[in-house]
């Protein structure tokens, strides 16, 4: 593959990056010349990731490191990493993220609730701390914050992933606007139904998936390669005038609402439970 002039002898760091986006992600920017260090909890994610990069011709190299993005000193350890292998960062996917605990409010589990917090808005404010300097000193970058359409779209059901990837935006635009001195852009993306692993999980001939399919103007659901095309965009200097934005990937979800997820709830404890009317049966 032919490096892309404006990405070949660059480099990023993609959090995530063993499964789904984040994968998907880490091999565009590779195949448009960037070095990659690709990260995550699991290392025969990331290694499969690596080996399939590598033999796919990518123009850029690939690099995996083991990282919980919720604890600080790793995350540090990622960038330091990170920057002995290529010198440079010019930019940052913070990719990790993940729901659980889905119900209403009032059944919600406290440590599950922050849990999905830390994970998605601690992840991505650690990734920010450690690796805006490196940025800086780079002449400028692009971060991406990986939020969702339930950042902006209400998600009966979600818990604290609604919560969690609207403070990704905010977090967006508030460092969009700390960092524009120094030329490091600050952008969310916003994917929709994408056919990842994690939606695997939802049978096809459900309630659930049929309202995704309805909601969506463009009748389908979006695939990891869809949200990478937009990223890698962004991480480019064609955007270098973009900063501070939440952009929708999402076949045009966002003009309609979310998904209705009742049908996996309300079987098992009933619709007065659902809405705090009654007890949850024991």
């Amino acid at each position: 593959m032919t490096a892309d002039a404006s990405l070949a002898g660059r480099t990023a760091i993609v959090t995530g990056g063993g499964t789904g986006i984040g994968a998907a992600c880490a091999q565009r920017l590779a195949s448009d010349g960037m070095d990659v260090t690709i990260c995550g909890r699991t290392e025969s994610k990331l290694t499969d990731v690596v080996d399939r990069i590598g033999a796919s011709g990518a123009a850029g190299t690939v690099r995996h490191q083991v990282t919980d993005v919720t604890v600080e000193d790793d995350v540090a350890a990622l960038v330091a990493g990170h920057m002995e292998a290529f010198g440079r960062l010019d930019g940052f996917v913070a990719n990790a993220g993940g729901g659980g605990g889905m119900g209403p409010y009032h059944l919600q589990d406290t440590t599950e609730f922050l849990r999905v917090l830390h994970l998605n808005v601690l992840g991505t404010m650690l990734s920010v701390k450690h690796s805006v300097p490196h940025l800086v000193a780079a002449g400028g970058g692009s971060f991406v914050g990986m939020s969702s359409l339930a950042g902006h779209r209400t998600h009966p059901m979600f818990g604290a992933y609604t919560v969690a990837k609207a403070g990704i935006e905010e977090m967006m635009k508030n460092a969009a606007d700390e960092y524009g001195e120094v030329k490091v852009r600050f952008n969310a993306v916003r994917p929709g139904f994408i056919s990842t692993e994690i939606m695997e999980g939802i049978p096809r001939d459900s309630e659930v998936y049929d309202s995704y399919i309805q909601q969506t103007p463009l009748g389908d659901v979006g695939e990891p390669e869809d949200v990478a095309n937009l990223v890698r965009f962004l991480v480019s200097d064609e955007a270098r005038w973009i900063t501070g934005m939440s952009i929708n990937v999402d076949g045009g979800h966002h003009l309609r609402r979310g998904p209705l997820f009742t049908s996996f709830i309300e079987p098992a404890i009933g619709h007065d439970a659902l809405v705090a009317k009654g007890p949850v049966p024991s």
